[in-house]
């Protein structure tokens, strides 16, 4: 038998009609005679034929009950099989061509016409795994290539992030410690089914990549007012105050020559929205309750819990457990009030990583 020869199955109760076929197939194919099928599915448990050539009439287990398992099986599913039988009604032809079979030829068969005809199939067979496998090749070239992208599109977001922590150094880790807290709200949110209609659409890995965008406005504060050691004056905080609308402008100038919309409509929303608070004091825009996006009422939490922890030339660090109070005494002015039940359901993980950053 070669090693590049195909193997053919030719399952048939008659000794006669197995002596005839191999005859007609052994020079071109390794083959395999068969009496049952029962002792196909025996063979098929060492060799996996590249065709099955399957008699309809047979006792105990009849083709179409064979064709039946063997497409039910994963393992035999994609054989092709090609009916070989006395019957030529139309009814039984296309009882085996809806049961799965390729082709139905009846006998006494041509042996010139049979050779052809499992040719033709062979070769469409071979076509059909070409395509395949150059499909999957495809497919995984796109997939590299997309993860090349994402990687560099992680790579710039990362430096950006970084440019603008490094001008505010004293709070250093502070994008990255936000992201980790977000990422537990948004967690809790899911598994406690809050706010499932609003988030249901949301990409997760996008929504977090874009929150470390939330502070990038900070890149056009002047640095006497960004390096200031001491607490800033009510002029100083008004100029402040502007790198929400800075940030919503930077983002907007990449909007205009990206295509990557969602990514950039969470990071717009985060930097837009994160000082905003539920009465409405907060800046730029005054926006009040839920008036203000969700992303925007989350960023708010996360945002105070972190500057609060964070030590400051005028101030010192709060604890874990005084910030949860200042944040729970908030509730309903500051912050969300659901959002803020949210926090305290879950804060014992926010201790858990400043436990882990200290």
């Amino acid at each position: 038998m070669g090693a590049d020869r195909k193997k053919i199955m030719l399952v048939d109760d008659n000794i006669t009609n197995l002596t005839v076929g191999k005859n007609t197939l052994i020079e071109k194919y390794d083959v395999f005679t068969i009496p049952s099928g029962e002792k196909l599915f025996k063979m098929l448990e060492k060799i996996i034929p590249d065709m099955i050539l399957l008699d309809v009439e047979m006792p105990e287990m009849s083709g179409y009950d064979v064709i039946k398992v063997l497409k039910k099986q994963e393992k035999t599913a994609n054989i092709p099989v090609i009916f070989l039988t006395a019957k030529n009604d139309d009814g039984s032809e296309l009882q085996g061509l809806s049961l799965g079979a390729i082709d139905y030829i009846t006998k006494p068969f041509s042996p010139p016409l049979l050779l052809k005809r499992i040719e033709v199939h062979l070769l469409v067979e071979s076509q059909k795994r070409e395509l395949k496998e150059y499909n999957t090749n495809l497919q995984n070239m796109v997939w590299e290539k997309t993860k090349e992208v994402v990687s560099l599109q992680n790579a710039i977001l990362k430096t950006v992030a970084e440019l603008v922590e490094s001008r505010d150094s004293i709070t250093g880790g502070h994008i990255e410690r936000t992201e980790t807290y977000l990422k537990i709200l948004v967690h809790a949110m899911k598994a406690q089914n809050f706010h499932t209609e609003e988030t249901s659409s949301w990409d997760n890995d996008i929504l977090f990549q874009s929150a470390q965008l939330h502070d990038v406005g900070k890149i056009a504060i002047k640095d006497n007012i960004l390096f200031k050691p001491g607490k800033l004056n009510d002029e100083e905080f008004e100029d402040m105050k502007k790198h929400t609308t800075f940030g919503v402008q930077v983002i907007k100038k990449i909007e205009a020559s990206t295509s990557e919309q969602i990514f950039l409509e969470h990071a717009k929303i985060f930097a837009g929205t994160h000082h905003e608070k539920w009465d409405g004091t907060g800046y730029p825009e005054g926006l009040k309750g839920r008036s203000i996006p969700l992303q925007g009422r989350l960023m708010a939490i996360v945002d105070v819990y972190d500057a609060l922890l964070s030590e400051r030339p005028y101030k010192k660090a709060f604890t874990h457990e005084e910030a949860v109070n200042i944040i729970k005494g908030n509730s309903g002015t500051h912050f969300d009030p659901e959002l803020v039940d949210l926090f305290l359901s879950v804060s014992d993980k926010f201790a858990a990583v400043v436990q882990h950053t200290t």
